[in-house]
């Protein structure tokens, strides 16, 4: 059960919403934090291309059904279901959290813990690594683009051209990748260090996000019926989510470990790149709102995952004994 405790992550989250809440950033502090904001995000995504393994993608370009399954399901399937969700979600949300909902649904899946979580599971780890980091790939392209089509033609603001945005959070990417040979040994002494750092993006991002929602009237706005709301409806997309791409894998006659991975990589959504992508795309003052929404899922899908792993993993190991 240890799958199911709260993450001192999702703490520090909330420990952040409070103090933007309390302590908003004003005056000469907002324009400094958008600055420094602009450089981390950039710097996140130079760290994520340079730990982009070529290695482990090589081991798992094979399993090329795997892949396309989960670029479909966090592409094709997660957009037309966050369509559906937005609209139902603008029935009892205000629009800006139903602009978050339809915003999670085009983040691309997570890597750690999808690669984490199949392993659990005794699924295909290397097509885990391979899948998951192709949606984190695409992510940086297809998400921008997904978003300026389908908020565009709502009317929606971005901060900036779509194309221009992309660049700003691809060629930090391509550039650490390429490098990546000469940073490998630093990167592999300072993994702890650098997973602080991600996270700590991540908390200044938020911060950075929020405090400028809360000035704007956050906590006026919205209430705890909303936060009810939106936790269902996260709760309805990640069930339909889960037993969609179970169902899927089962299908399409994927073999029980290529399902594992399948599932774990389709049905989840990064918050380590969607709160910077967030940031990167919209205004600072719509930020808040519309990442509540993931922020709620981000934490659904570990403690669904974990239930599900360990099903999963008994489920191998009793094939493996009849197999005996």
């Amino acid at each position: 059960m240890r799958g199911l405790k709260i993450d001192k992550f999702l703490v520090g989250l909330l420990a952040v919403v409070l103090i933007a809440s309390v302590v908003p950033a004003r005056g000469v502090a907002v324009s400094c934090l958008s600055v420094l904001t602009s450089v981390a995000i950039a710097l996140l995504f130079f760290l994520h291309g340079a730990r982009l393994s070529r290695r482990a993608v090589l081991e798992g370009i094979g399993a090329w059904r795997v892949h396309l399954a989960v670029l479909g399901a966090t592409f094709v399937m997660f957009p037309i279901l966050g369509l559906v969700a937005q609209r139902l979600a603008n029935v009892w949300l205000p629009p800006a959290i139903g602009a978050g909902v339809l915003l999670l649904c085009l983040m691309p899946s997570t890597v750690q813990s999808s690669i984490a979580f199949t392993a659990m599971g005794k699924g295909n780890v290397s097509a885990a690594i391979c899948s998951a980091a192709l949606s984190n790939v695409f992510g940086v392209i297809v998400t921008p683009l997904l978003v300026g089509v389908l908020f565009a033609r709502q009317g929606g603001e971005l901060s900036g051209g779509v194309l221009k945005i992309t660049a700003q959070l691809l060629l930090p990417f391509v550039a650490g990748h390429l490098v990546r040979p000469l940073t490998l040994n630093v990167l592999d002494r300072h993994k702890a260090l650098l997973a602080r750092l991600d996270r700590g993006v991540i908390l200044l991002v938020v911060y950075t996000a929020f405090s400028a929602a809360v000035v704007e009237g956050l906590w006026h706005r919205y209430s705890i019926g909303n936060l009810a709301w939106t936790a269902a409806i996260d709760a309805a997309l990640l069930a339909t989510a889960l037993i969609a791409t179970t169902a899927g894998a089962r299908l399409l006659r994927f073999s029980l470990a290529d399902e594992v991975a399948i599932v774990f990589c389709g049905s989840k959504k990064s918050l380590a790149s969607g709160v910077p992508i967030a940031g990167a795309l919209f205004p600072a003052a719509s930020v808040g709102p519309m990442i509540l929404p993931l922020m709620l899922f981000h934490q659904m899908q570990l403690m669904a995952c974990a239930v599900l792993a360990d099903r999963y993993a008994k489920r191998q190991t009793a094939a493996c004994r009849s197999k005996m």
